[in-house]
């Protein structure tokens, strides 16, 4: 996560300034690489399922540092799009693949561990694009270039870390369990679609946000990067903290519930800073993203536990999989969604994505419910 905060930051700038790359064309490509990414997630949970995941993870792990390493050589589109699409193709295999490491080494307290794991990597990415910082301000092709080479060296040293994990044993599948179990599971599916479209909060601070404050408030511009660091801060701070007791399906339900409530109330403080003289529309947008960062915290503790509690051991992988790709189809539609609604129809459009997010939270408990009721024992969820 240091590495990409790092890359990440900066990568349009590193297509757009140093490769020499048209901007439409870097936006074309890195669609065209988010897409493909979406299908390398399931099938590669499944090998980690069947094949056991530090290998998987390992694996990933050296692609992705190749294909960094690799844009250092990158001068047409073309190869731009193949290098991106292979990134991105082992970045949503690493996700995959991922999910059994963190459940087999989590323990007994699972859900604590996720919500450290967080934690750390929330603010690791942050540190990581301040960092980038330096080298946007220098503006010169070394800098980029040093971006990434840093982010590739990152991950050859998680790489390095993860060869000193012991290998964990696939659990063996129960007899006459089918292969793709997760893509017929009708009430896991029915809680990624629900847990996708609560996803799109996600890119409601750094995408709908800065446009808000630049077209449509009268709030200073540097208000974008603390609006950043509140989130980071209280993020890092309080996410383990908001996880404790949220170990159970109804309480993950519960929580989905409270965090639509919460962005609720978010989004209206900020859609009401439109007519707001600099002082009061900062201190108001404050608030909101403080609202705004509570229901982020119950959302990734009511989602991370669905996905672990609902998902059979033996297939942890593939179930993770399909909760990326809920997760990936929800980045890619999120800008145009929020540009619409919160950026072209104002503060209205606001309230009806905050409206949304209340209905996607109500709804989750039920849905919830029925997930919990079709588990063949719920026992070995755990």
């Amino acid at each position: 996560m240091l590495g990409s905060g790092i890359f990440m930051a900066s990568a349009v700038l590193f297509f757009t300034r140093s490769v020499g790359l048209p901007l439409a064309q870097v936006a074309l490509g890195m669609g065209i690489a988010a897409l493909v990414g979406l299908l390398a997630g399931i099938p590669i949970g499944h090998l980690a399922d069947r094949r056991g995941p530090r290998e998987i993870y390992l694996l990933t792990l050296i692609i992705r540092a190749a294909a960094m390493a690799a844009l250092a050589f990158v001068h047409t589109f073309w190869l731009f799009v193949a290098v991106v699409c292979l990134s991105q193709l082992a970045h949503s295999a690493g996700g995959a693949s991922r999910g059994p490491l963190v459940r087999g080494f989590g323990g007994t307290n699972l859900a604590e561990y996720r919500a450290y794991l967080r934690s750390v990597a929330n603010l690791a990415g942050c540190c990581g694009a301040l960092a980038a910082g330096a080298a946007v301000q220098l503006d010169t092709r070394a800098a980029y270039l040093a971006l990434v080479v840093g982010n590739a060296i990152s991950f050859v040293a998680c790489a390095a870390i993860i060869t000193r994990l012991p290998s964990l044993p696939p659990i063996p599948a129960p007899h006459l369990t089918g292969r793709w179990i997760a893509l017929k599971d009708k009430p896991y599916l029915a809680v990624t679609v629900l847990d996708a479209i609560m996803g799109i909060q996600g890119q409601v601070l750094v995408f709908a946000l800065p446009l808000w404050i630049i077209l449509q408030t009268h709030a200073p511009r540097w208000f974008v990067g603390v609006a950043v660091l509140v989130n980071t801060a209280l993020v890092a701070a309080l996410q383990v903290r908001v996880s404790r007791g949220i170990d159970t399906s109804p309480a993950a339900g519960r929580a989905m519930r409270r965090s639509g409530l919460a962005f609720l109330i978010g989004m209206a403080l900020i859609a009401a800073t439109s007519t707001m003289p600099g002082w009061l529309a900062v201190t108001v947008m404050t608030l909101g993203v403080a609202a705004h960062t509570v229901g982020e915290l119950w959302h990734a503790a009511g989602s991370l536990e669905l996905q672990f509690r609902l998902a059979p051991p033996h297939a942890q992988g593939q179930y993770t999989g399909v909760s990326g790709l809920g997760t990936g189809l929800a980045n890619v539609a999120a800008p145009s969604i929020l540009g619409l609604l919160c950026v072209a129809w104002g503060a209205p459009g606001w309230l009806l994505m905050g409206g949304i997010f209340v209905a996607v939270g109500l709804a989750a408990p039920a849905v919830v419910r029925w997930g919990e009721r079709t588990r063949p024992d719920p026992a070995e969820a755990v």
